[in-house]
């Protein structure tokens, strides 16, 4: 209502009316709480949020986690030639050699004991296999007649032993054991990232920080032709289980991607967008063409440009570069056209005034009004896309990314997953870091953190 409406109102019609739009705002003011919760209990249903709550495993959820900041190393026994290994995360190049075992585990005579910490045992031997729970009692494990037979302290099963004929498995709070007929398994879980450094068999492994220092001022050398510093980085970076040489390469080949694809964009964008600038464009037509042009690249995301070029070029980090190059192109045409759309013509007259040419007027007059604005947007795309070319290596098979699939695929080793998400995240950080002091040195920005 307006104030030349309200003037023609007599008292009583004015407040009638002035109540009424009240009501109608009160009314509108309930009204779209209510509207948005009937969403989310549609929501709510329609996504089954309580058949998902009733299907979650905590149990698994807690093992999970765990494993993204422990290791488990597996005794395994081969019950059909009572044969005993010992290995981190149960590979090959984890595997304790012969006559090297850890200290929680001994073998004499064909018994393998196994200490779990906090007075929980496990006994291997011809006979089967006993798993010693303090509080609870003793479960022994043997194989009858093809069938396995377990004896328990009591006739109750407690929810954390599942057993049948083929199957026994123990989960503690200590770790976890199991037994069938060809195999008999204990995870024992410890924090920490074990071999992170050096392998089983370098010869510095299970050295403490001192031990080591010493080795590389006074201790002799441990290869006559290579001194010390220099074989603990070889063994670092040759690392068998956690591959460090190969991790630094993806990281490499994941800003590798990320720099291509953001400065090429640049690059292909910048004459383009003079001529999808309505202030520099030749002529209509050409104008219309390039900006629809802009509008399918940026249209398509650069996950679907990725399988395309995948598909057309073949796995690698050169096609995820590309990706980001077809979508940045179109992001940038279309940024970049607006801010030369908003520049100060004045300036450009002033150029023109001295009878340069149109090259001259765009370099002298309208480029360093827009250059703080193209480094800008650059230097963000630049940053953003370190973090996207992870998801796009994990597609063509390049970077960091493919690494972080691997590992995941397995789901076995997840803290090599925690590892790469680590340095992905570190990645970022720097990136983001590089292009603030970026920022500040070509633009003028300070106080960039």
């Amino acid at each position: 209502m307006t104030s030349s409406d309200a003037a023609l109102l007599s008292g009583p019609e004015l407040k009638t009316s002035v109540l009424s739009m009240f009501r109608r705002k009160k009314i509108a003011g309930f009204a779209l709480p209510v509207l948005i919760l009937v969403y989310l209990v549609y929501v709510f249903f329609a996504f089954d949020i309580p058949g998902i709550a009733s299907r979650a495993r905590l149990d698994n959820a807690a093992i999970l986690v765990s494993d993204f900041w422990s290791h488990k190393t597996h005794v395994t026994r081969d019950n059909r030639n009572n044969e005993v290994t010992v290995a981190i995360e149960g590979e090959n190049k984890g595997r304790y050699p012969e006559g090297m075992l850890p200290d929680w585990v001994t073998m004499d005579d064909g018994v393998t004991r196994i200490d779990l910490d906090k007075g929980h045992v496990v006994v291997f031997d011809a006979d089967g296999a006993r798993y010693t729970y303090p509080g609870y009692g003793v479960i022994d494990i043997a194989p009858v007649a093809g069938k396995l037979v377990f004896n328990l302290p009591d006739d109750t099963v407690p929810d954390w032993i599942n057993a049948s004929n083929t199957r026994v498995a123990v989960t503690t709070e200590q770790g976890r054991f199991s037994y069938t007929r060809n195999r008999t398994e204990v995870f024992k879980y410890q924090a920490g990232w074990e071999l992170f450094f050096f392998t089983l068999d370098s010869p510095f492994f299970g050295k403490s920080f001192f031990e080591l220092v010493s080795l590389t001022i006074v201790g002799e050398r441990i290869y006559p032709n290579q001194t010390n510093i220099a074989a603990m980085v070889h063994d670092f970076w040759t690392n068998a289980m956690w591959r460090h040489g190969d991790v630094a390469w993806a990281l490499f080949e994941t800003v590798l991607m990320a720099f291509l694809g953001t400065m090429g964009a640049a690059i292909i964008a910048l004459p383009l967008a003079f001529l999808a600038a309505v202030n520099f464009s030749p002529s209509r037509p050409i104008l219309f063409l390039l900006r629809r042009f802009f509008d399918f690249l940026r249209g398509v995301d650069g996950l679907i440009w990725t399988i395309i070029l995948s598909r057309a070029f073949g796995p690698g980090p050169m096609t995820g570069a590309l990706a980001i190059l077809f979508t940045d192109t179109g992001t940038f045409g279309k940024t970049f056209s607006e801010a030369l759309e908003n520049i100060d013509t004045k300036q450009v007259e002033g150029v023109q005034s001295t009878g340069a040419s149109w090259v001259q007027q765009a370099r002298f007059g309208v480029i360093p009004q827009v250059t703080p604005v193209f480094l800008s947007q650059v230097l963000y795309y630049l940053e953003s896309n370190t973090r996207s070319a992870t998801v796009i290596g994990a597609i063509v098979g390049g970077g960091i990314g493919l690494l972080l699939t691997q590992a995941i695929s397995t789901q076995k080793d997840w803290e090599e997953v925690s590892y790469y998400i680590v340095l992905i995240i570190l990645m970022v950080m720097a990136m983001d870091t590089l292009s603030g002091w970026l920022r500040s040195r070509l633009i003028g920005r300070t106080g960039h953190s």
